[in-house]
């Protein structure tokens, strides 16, 4: 074990536990880079928080892309391939953890990383619920502290080295893919292939709550965006319908209406209506039926 090293970045410290092998890679944007992490806190027991390695899934990021912790890109950039090194990192680069760590156990827990469907920014979300859904990230997020990150780098590839999905797109990337996965929903759906176009339009609202999430809610940037996530949710429900998941529809809509009111809820309400009394007629058959 070597001692510590400072990485040359206020409130980092590093201790390197096990070397890597070769030359430093290129850490240039684009780049992605596979890791195992463990998240421990700063108390006489190293409490772990979070073991990518006991999930078996190791993660993820793309160097450039936004990702919320914006430390760990130049925790990896210090790493060579096969390292294993421990990070202590000062609360002013821990304040997301919480935020991060929750889409990271969705996944681990096999969710979406976050909830497409509710058509409200991801931190307005948590100010009007009051939760993460975890009890120790809610409370990591009223008390922030520093954190111990321990790293071990997998692999790293050049942009040019893996085919890029969705998540590892950036912002104008994503908008671009949005009308693509668009009409291949539609296309699929046309060939009654509801499951497969479901996918699609899921992968086009991700899309577009990843970028929302970064405009100001409720302002001409967020509305416009929010337009188009109405339009690709409506297709999903149609999707829903065809496959007779009757009560995830009404879930989905009712959500837009409850928290669209005004004009938006009016055209939305006017679009969706032979919907909404499709699946209400077939909800209410189906319960006659068991009855």
């Amino acid at each position: 074990m070597e001692d510590a090293l400072l990485l040359g970045v206020e409130g980092v410290k590093k201790t390197i536990l096990h070397g890597g092998t070769s030359e430093l890679p290129k850490f240039i944007t684009g780049t992605k880079v596979t890791f195992h992490f463990r998240t421990q806190l700063c108390n006489d027991e190293r409490t772990v928080l979070d073991d990518s390695k006991k999930v078996g899934i190791p993660m993820e990021l793309v160097i450039g892309n936004m990702f919320k912790m914006e430390v760990w890109e130049t925790l990896l950039s210090s790493m060579r391939i096969g390292e294993v090194a421990e990070f202590w990192c000062d609360i002013i680069h821990t304040g997301m953890y919480p935020i991060v760590a929750k889409s990271l156990r969705r996944i681990a827990e096999g969710k979406d990383p976050v909830d497409w469907h509710i058509h409200t920014c991801g931190i307005a979300n948590m100010f009007a619920y009051h939760t993460l859904g975890y009890e120790d990230l809610d409370e990591l997020q009223k008390e922030p502290q520093p954190l111990y990150f321990v790293l071990e780098l997998l692999k790293v590839e050049q942009p040019s080295e893996y085919n890029r999905e969705s998540w590892a797109l950036n912002d104008e990337e994503r908008l671009k893919a949005v009308p693509v996965l668009h009409g291949q929903g539609n296309k699929l759906y046309k060939m009654g292939r509801y499951e497969e176009a479901t996918l699609k339009y899921k992968e086009a609202i991700i899309c577009i709550k990843n970028v929302q999430t970064k405009e100001k809610s409720w302002e001409a940037p967020w509305l416009k965006l929010e337009k188009m996530a109405l339009t690709l949710t409506l297709n999903y429900c149609q999707c829903l319908l065809r496959m007779e998941e009757y009560y995830e529809v009404i879930e989905h809509t009712s959500d837009i209406i409850n928290q669209h009111p005004g004009q938006l809820s009016v055209s939305f309400c006017m679009a969706s209506a032979p919907m909404l009394l499709r699946c209400s007629n077939s909800v209410l058959s189906y319960a006659l039926g068991i009855l």
